[in-house]
């Protein structure tokens, strides 16, 4: 069963669109990859893939236009990109989130997943916001944004992004729930792959005491085939039931 609702939003200054697929269960919020819509996980199968997680009541599966991503990919000014990265957390956190919590008729503890960029937004959700979300799946992340930047960055990128703000992240009440959340970090060695940025946040979230693990996947590739795998896997392993 697919649901689409959409809202005007004044953090993000456009159209916010959040689908659903599924009638109960543990809320999985899927961001897409960068140029993603809030379909893109269906039209490439994802929401097939994770179909008997669904049917079985385990799983109910949300995901969101990537407002953010694009705004990466354009390249005319990475300072607003870091803005609108800014805000799109502020837009789930405050919006996207309620709109969940209001489908499943409380407030259940959200698992944050993605691929690319979207295993990024996965990651940054859950480190600002371990409140709400409790654990994150991050397939074939890119994780490392400063390199558009140029070498200038804002508070708004700095605490965007979890491995340049986590390292400076001092004892409190933020960290000691991170301690108990759980950040899944996979990825191929084939084609497009970067492997060393999945260790470089790794090696973050161990110095902090978060616990986190790595799965490197032989031979697979950055693609949805790879994902569409790895996805139904790790979702198995992590919800309850």
């Amino acid at each position: 069963m697919k649901n689409v609702v959409r809202w005007h939003s004044d953090r993000v200054g456009q159209e916010i669109c959040l689908a659903r697929w599924g009638t109960h269960g543990n809320p999985v919020l899927i961001f897409p990859t960068a140029g993603g819509d809030h379909e893109e996980i269906e039209r490439f199968h994802l929401v097939d893939a994770l179909g008997g997680l669904m049917e079985s009541g385990r799983a109910k599966v949300y995901s969101v236009d990537s407002i953010n991503g694009c705004a990466w990919l354009t390249g005319d000014d990475p300072h607003y990109a870091a803005w609108l990265q800014n805000q799109f957390d502020a837009a789930i956190h405050h919006e996207v989130v309620p709109a969940i919590y209001g489908d499943c008729d409380g407030e259940l503890p959200i698992v944050a997943a993605g691929a690319s960029i979207g295993a990024f937004n996965a990651l940054e959700l859950l480190c600002r916001h371990p409140d709400v979300f409790t654990s994150a799946v991050c397939l074939s992340g890119t994780y490392d944004l400063a390199k558009w930047l140029q070498g200038s960055w804002s508070a708004d990128f700095y605490f965007s992004s979890p491995i340049h703000y986590l390292p400076d992240l001092p004892d409190g009440g933020q960290l000691r729930l991170l301690r108990k959340c759980f950040v899944l970090l996979a990825h191929g060695n084939g084609r497009y792959e970067e492997p060393q940025q999945s260790w470089r946040v790794a090696d973050v979230l161990g110095a902090k005491g978060i616990p986190n693990r790595v799965d490197e996947w032989d031979g697979y590739s950055h693609d949805w085939v790879t994902w569409r795998e790895m996805m139904p896997r790790y979702l198995d392993e992590l919800l309850p039931g």
